[in-house]
């Protein structure tokens, strides 16, 4: 059994643990409220431009793009992948690696000069350069402090290569944040852009509350049919009547690039709030362990403690005894 010198030390050691993992915990829950705002404020217009495309171009099927049309044959792809600069949340940037380990090893046959990666994050620079794949360049900033500005030079980047030709395909790597206590890792493609996809099939983002708690995973889950039908009524279909000045051509290369940076914008955002919501669960569960380990070193301590004493008094008695 430990003396009770160890063990008030390693109580001491615990304790002075609990107070950073519950400071992380509170930093981290402050910038998944800053997060929270960033995506709300962003998606009522990201709603209304993806409606505006996909109706009109609904509406008018024979004025396809160079967007939307599949390559016949994959010579090239990039991936878009998005993780954190630091550690310290859970299996978050574990997960995004895997899912893109896997990703690679479905196009392993192009070879490794035709598949280009766009590292959104520290973890994935280093584990693309361990790899010795291509990667387009360094966006780790991208990680810590999200711009629209930037988003939308990386965007634009990509589809030129992918309207020259020097890219077929492209996906995004990256989870999407449902809630605080949910996110879900998605692999989905950007270029060819699919505008027949569900309009507001990602809008299921829970950005009321930053509780982790059972209760409000039950709420949820419980209001999901809730939330849907209500984005569905945000995304009224609309008059599709439209009256295209100048031309239909010049609209949409100016809507299409737009919604892509969105698309690219979005991702970011996603990314950055699940890493934080990650980290708060991480930090919450690593404070209720030290919770849990400081009571059973407070319970062993109590219990040493009374056998010194109760061996002290043996002692005694045993001596007077004697005597």
């Amino acid at each position: 059994m430990p003396s009770l010198k160890e063990i008030k030390t390693r109580i001491a050691s615990v304790k002075n643990t609990r107070k950073i993992t519950s400071a992380m915990k509170m930093v981290s829950s402050s910038k998944l409220h800053h997060a929270q705002i960033q995506i709300e404020n962003m998606l009522p217009y990201e709603n209304m431009l993806e409606h505006i495309l996909k109706s009109f171009l609904a509406s008018t099927p024979e004025n396809d793009t160079i967007f939307d049309k599949k390559r016949s044959e994959i010579k090239r792809v990039a991936l878009v992948v998005f993780a954190s600069n630091s550690s310290l949340c859970g299996s978050f940037n574990g997960n995004v690696l895997k899912l893109m380990m896997q990703v690679i090893e479905e196009y392993r046959h192009l070879g490794k000069d035709n598949i280009v990666i766009y590292p959104i994050g520290r973890k994935v620079f280093d584990k693309v350069k361990k790899l010795g794949f291509t990667t387009a360049g360094n966006f780790n900033h991208l990680a810590d402090k999200p711009n629209a500005h930037e988003c939308q030079k990386v965007a634009r980047e990509i589809t030129k290569k992918f309207a020259q030709g020097e890219l077929d395909h492209v996906e995004l790597i990256y989870h999407h944040f449902k809630s605080a206590g949910t996110q879900i890792l998605k692999r989905k493609t950007f270029l060819p852009i699919d505008l027949s996809t569900e309009l507001g099939v990602d809008n299921d983002r829970d950005l009321s509350s930053d509780l982790v708690t059972a209760k409000a995973q039950e709420y949820l889950r419980k209001n999901k049919k809730t939330v849907s039908k209500k984005a569905a009524e945000e995304a009224k279909p609309l008059n599709d009547d439209f009256i295209v000045e100048p031309d239909i051509r010049t609209v949409l290369s100016s809507l299409i690039p737009k919604q892509l940076h969105h698309m690219f914008y979005t991702a970011l955002l996603d990314s950055v709030a699940s890493e934080h919501a990650a980290r708060m669960v991480a930090m919450q569960t690593a404070t209720d362990n030290a919770d849990e380990l400081l009571s059973s070193l407070n319970l062993q301590l109590n219990k040493s403690r009374q056998q010194a004493i109760t061996n002290e008094l043996l002692d005694i008695v045993g001596g007077s005894i004697n005597n």
